[in-house]
């Protein structure tokens, strides 16, 4: 008997009828022998409504009672999907997160887990009971509040669990088959990927990639949590996310061999894509040292998060530089009003905000031993006639800044030009909501 963790995200529990099919798979796994952790977030859209309808009645609503708002979609999900297990003939027992023992920080909106005491799903799972678990949220013990845990919270949810419970596998179910060469709503020939390491998944979705969080496979990565991502439109088998030493276990179980990660990588595992960023250059700054120190202190200090950063030595200024750097588009305005406070003391002429870009990045293992990766890239986008503004690498990625209009094209083109493509269309099953 194993012990699966499955989590469900907003479109497959979007209505009663996909509630009823969700129901229904975890019921087939049940049935095969297997206890059942569910982790679930709320439907459809909920959340987006939620939010909206806050902003209705508070143009800034406290963050406490935000986030008693936003967890009530999850709670709703679970009580929903117990109900229809239990119209199957299984007991189903449905949690919170404060019940399922999810203890987080006490930031509101951003909560993280500290720790995971799931002594309650311990005694419904040795009953016998299914376990639905609502995403999403935690609770704090020193400020006894509900606490949600930001973008990608049910994700971590359920990796948080597996890792508590011990679980074989966790499930990640979404609207595709697993984890593509790149986003299929993007680039229709993307390539399902069988495997892909953790190092990877990481790259990939710090970089766009949405089929799963960073903050969920950092996770699994440390706790050492095997992930599954499939679909919960079909049954068929997804992409597993693997940890060092992790193997394959469909390799194992049907030809007894060894599959480990490492052994051999591909040079390109993937392309991502991000539509999310904004660019700000700091123009004019005085060539000396202290000058790049003074600006990223005052960046630090509203709490953005920055990516890329370029500097520029000016010809037609002498002593002057051009610093441009990327951060969330919702991070800017802040950031703009703290360099524009601080203006006279930095010397800097001017600041130009850009939030018509995107970012293209190529993920693989394979570059740490192979040449000619990056010429692959910078080719393929010069014959697509597309500009490159910023470039950035890491050990196994390479991600360049190009006009946000262009990004979609950009992605096809750097596909094709890395063998990337599948003979035949990938298959979305739904949407992505809002």
């Amino acid at each position: 008997m194993a012990l699966i963790v499955q989590k469900f995200g907003g479109s497959s529990v979007a209505d009663a009828e996909s509630i009823k099919r969700v129901a229904k798979r975890i019921v087939d796994t049940r049935r095969a022998g297997n206890d059942v952790v569910v982790a679930v977030s709320a439907m459809g859209d909920t959340t987006d409504e939620l939010l909206d309808l806050a902003a209705q009645v508070a143009p800034i609503p406290a963050p406490r009672e935000l986030d008693m708002l936003l967890s009530s979609g999850e709670r709703i999900s679970m009580a929903l999907l117990a109900m229809a297990i239990h119209s199957m003939g299984y007991e189903a027992r449905s949690f919170t997160g404060s019940q399922a023992g999810m203890i987080t920080t006490a930031d509101h909106g951003s909560a993280r887990i500290v720790d995971v005491t799931p002594v309650r799903l311990r005694e419904a799972l040795d009953d016998g009971a299914v376990v639905i678990v609502a995403g999403f949220q935690g609770f704090n013990r020193d400020t006894r509040d509900i606490t949600t845990l930001g973008r990608g919270g049910s994700d971590t949810t359920a990796v948080a669990l597996a890792a508590a419970l011990n679980a074989d596998v966790c499930e990640i179910y979404s609207d595709v088959d697993g984890i593509f060469t790149a986003d299929p709503r993007v680039v229709p020939l993307a390539r399902k990927l069988d495997t892909v390491t953790a190092e990877e998944m990481l790259e990939l979705a710090a970089n766009g990639a949405k089929v799963l969080y960073i903050r969920a496979v950092e996770y699994a990565r440390r706790h050492g949590v095997l992930i599954h991502a499939r679909s919960s439109f079909s049954s068929n088998d997804g992409t597993y996310v693997l940890g060092e030493g992790m193997t394959d276990p469909r390799t194992s179980k049907e030809s007894g061999m060894s599959d480990v990660i490492g052994m051999e990588e591909p040079v390109v595992t993937g392309v991502a894509h991000d539509l999310s960023q904004a660019k700000i250059t700091v123009v004019g700054v005085p060539d000396v040292p202290g000058s790049a120190a003074a600006i990223f202190t005052l960046v630090a200090k509203t709490g953005a998060n920055i990516d890329m950063i370029v500097q520029n030595v000016q010809s037609a200024s002498p002593g002057r530089t051009d610093i441009s750097f990327t951060l969330p588009k919702q991070s800017a305005p802040e950031v703009l009003r703290a360099l524009t406070a601080d203006q006279e003391s930095i010397g800097y002429e001017s600041l130009v905000h850009d939030d018509q870009i995107g970012k293209l990045s190529v993920v693989g293992a394979g570059m740490r031993t192979h040449s000619g990766v990056s010429v692959t890239l910078f080719e393929a986008l010069s014959q697509a006639g597309i500009n490159i503004e910023m470039i950035s690498t890491s050990e196994i990625r390479i991600s360049v800044v190009v006009r946000g209009d262009d990004i979609n094209e950009a992605a096809r083109a750097v596909h094709s030009a890395y063998g990337l493509d599948s003979e035949i269309e990938a298959t979305v099953y739904a949407g992505t909501g809002r």
